[in-house]
């Protein structure tokens, strides 16, 4: 942190200067990079260290139960019980992310595995050793703990958010009894998305089609992932009719899990007390359901801005008509290669409108081993950043290609590691940690600088349509997509809360009904493309998925206040993520002037896809 502070105050000069001063590490980086390029000795300098920390956190959890039966005694015992669970939490989180990056680096090696699992059992003792908090603190009484948190500095500064959110779930909150029974019920109830988890990867018999080029490609979710974009029309539609139909062949089986999920969310919600399985779930962050409700209603009323988009997708791909199966092939292909010199200079030019305290910060981040940036055999796939390590600083886990496509995810990475930074920077400890609803706002605003830059500087038609193009593939994928999928959700739990019975042909008709409507009457689908829902594991994590579309609804808002305004509208973004987790995220939006209960985040996005689909018909005309 103290280094952080002194690249906060070197001067616009030589901030300028270090977007430049790739580290010697990094230079000419390429994917076949032999080994990890981060560096881990940060967080612990060996292995050896790593396991006497762990052991010493677990010699420590003993003492909390000294507090047990006390916390109402004085203000003062209640602060010193909530800094050792704080500060063991804080601990024990930097112990889990140095073992859960290692086993990252080759998940081939078993040993670090076992460490893993090390590290996961000393998170589970420590919530078993401090699972008596809230009910206690529940116990003591709303207006004690009030007076408690005004007589003392520390409850003010660290904890007072906190003790008033468990406080504010009172209401919610069973007996002890109740709550062991609860968390005992939880295993159990997961098993529906484990079950279908299992059909996906290793019950159901795939086809293997044969495409126009002679190759066999085995339809799996891998197969069909990399296949549902394929240059050659007839290819693309045999891969989605082999795929959906096989789904279809196992819609009860998939009915029955979801079913029994959508049945588990509803008991949850009657034994806490909630009137809905959504009010449940969007209770945690407080989060209004107007927000959820508004996101679905104004996403319906923009659908056609989606419907002109499949238009111009229809065009640009030369077809004589669009179906479902031509939504994902590349509209223009760029050939330009990325190495990661450019991505850093790139993205830092990107991200010159967030200022010099953000560029300052990304430059000095970006130059030190903080990630891990190309794919290699035995490294996780995917992308990540991992903040676990709160006194040392994030960690990013990339596999990047040289394509368009692994410079938005670097910028996109670097988004949530600066939102971390800042939060960490800005907020004690106990308020740093924010939550998914606000968590890809500062990523996705990243990528729309990123776009924004590479569009300004772009040489050719070609490539201003290319960058366009990957502007409105993610306002329907995040946006529109991810609210076809909350809806669907949203439209399943009713229809459970109201009496329906339901089976996966009642799931499969109520997710066609949703992709004709979403997707116009220009767009042909076939019946078989109902049974997608079924290979949406998101859907075992209820309520999750609107967090997607909520977030690119934030940043496109964010974003054009930024390009179009000045510092006051970058500090007022750069508020939100300095906030952390001090406030429930609807009220630190609100406070940065939106309200995402309102239609205005949602009609800035519509607006925005509109504005690009011009741009794009204006250079096609």
């Amino acid at each position: 942190m103290t280094e952080l502070s002194r690249r906060d105050a070197l001067a616009a000069g030589a901030i300028a200067s270090l977007a430049t001063a790739l580290p010697a590490w990094a230079q000419n980086a390429a994917p076949s990079a032999a080994g990890p390029a981060w560096d881990l000795t940060e967080i612990y300098p060996t292995d050896a260290a790593w396991d006497e920390a762990r052991k010493r956190a677990l010699a420590a959890l003993p003492a909390i139960a000294k507090y047990r039966g006390r916390l109402g005694d004085s203000a003062a015992l209640l602060a010193e019980a909530l800094a050792l669970q704080s500060d063991l939490g804080k601990t024990i989180g930097r112990i889990y992310t140095y073992v859960a990056l290692k086993s990252d680096e080759d998940v081939r090696v078993a040993a670090w595995q076992e460490k893993q699992a090390q590290a996961t059992d000393l998170y589970t003792a420590f919530g078993e050793a401090t699972a008596w908090f809230a009910p206690e603190i529940l116990a003591v009484g709303k207006p004690k703990v009030e007076g408690f948190i005004a007589a003392n500095p520390a409850l003010k500064t660290r904890f007072d958010f906190y003790l008033a959110n468990i406080v504010r779930q009172a209401e919610h909150t069973l007996s002890s009894e109740g709550e062991s029974i609860l968390a005992g019920a939880g295993a159990p109830l997961q098993a529906p998305g484990e079950i279908a988890g299992q059909l996906r990867s290793s019950d159901i018999p795939w086809p293997t089609i044969e495409l126009s080029d002679g190759k066999q490609v085995r339809l799996d979710s891998q197969g069909y992932t990399l296949n549902r974009d394929a240059p050659n029309r007839a290819d693309r539609k045999a891969v989605f009719d082999a795929f959906w139909a096989t789904h279809g062949k196992f819609r009860n089986s998939f009915g029955a899990t979801y079913n029994a999920k959508v049945k588990s969310d509803i008991f949850y919600a009657k034994a806490r007390k909630y009137p809905t399985s959504l009010a449940a779930a969007l209770s945690g962050n407080n989060v209004p359901e107007a927000v959820y409700r508004t996101l679905v209603a104004e996403a319906n009323k923009g659908l056609p801005e989606l419907h002109r988009y499949f238009e111009l997708r229809r065009r640009m791909l030369k077809l004589p008509d669009i179906a479902y199966y031509d939504i994902y092939p590349p509209l223009v292909s760029l050939e330009r290669p990325f190495n990661l010199d450019q991505m850093r200079t790139l993205t830092l030019e990107a991200v010159k409108p967030l200022g010099p305290d953000y560029q300052a910060r990304i430059a000095r981040a970006t130059a030190g081993k903080w990630m891990d940036p190309w794919p290699r055999p035995g490294k996780s796939p995917g992308a990540y950043m991992n903040p676990g390590a709160y006194e040392v600083h994030p960690y990013l886990l990339l596999n990047l290609s040289e394509k368009y496509d692994g410079l938005s995810t670097y910028a996109h990475e670097w988004g949530h590691a600066l939102h971390s930074l800042l939060a960490n920077a800005a907020q004690p400890f106990e308020k740093a940690d924010y939550p998914i609803f606000l968590a890809e706002i500062a990523s996705t605003l990243n990528e729309q600088l990123l776009v924004a830059h590479m569009l300004r500087n772009a040489k050719s038609k070609e490539e201003k349509l290319f960058y366009l193009g990957q502007q409105m593939e993610n306002f329907r994928g995040t946006f529109y997509r991810q609210t076809m999928f909350a809806e669907f959700e949203l439209k399943a739990h009713d229809l459970a809360e109201a009496g329906e019975g339901l089976s996966g042909s009642k799931f499969t008709e109520v997710y066609f009904d949703l992709l004709k409507r979403y997707h116009g009457p220009n767009v042909r689908l076939d019946p078989v493309y109902g049974n997608e829902w079924a290979f949406i594991p998101h859907f075992y994590n209820s309520f999750y998925v609107y967090q997607y579309a909520t977030c690119i609804a934030a940043a496109t808002y964010f974003a054009q206040a930024i390009l179009k305004g000045g510092a006051k509208e970058r500090d007022n973004y750069l508020s939100v993520l300095k906030a952390g987790g001090s406030d429930y995220p609807v009220d630190i939006l609100k406070r940065a002037g939106l309200d995402m209960a309102s239609p205005a985040p949602y009609q800035a996005l519509v607006a925005a896809m509109k504005d690009t689909l011009d741009q794009a018909e204006a250079l096609l005309a």
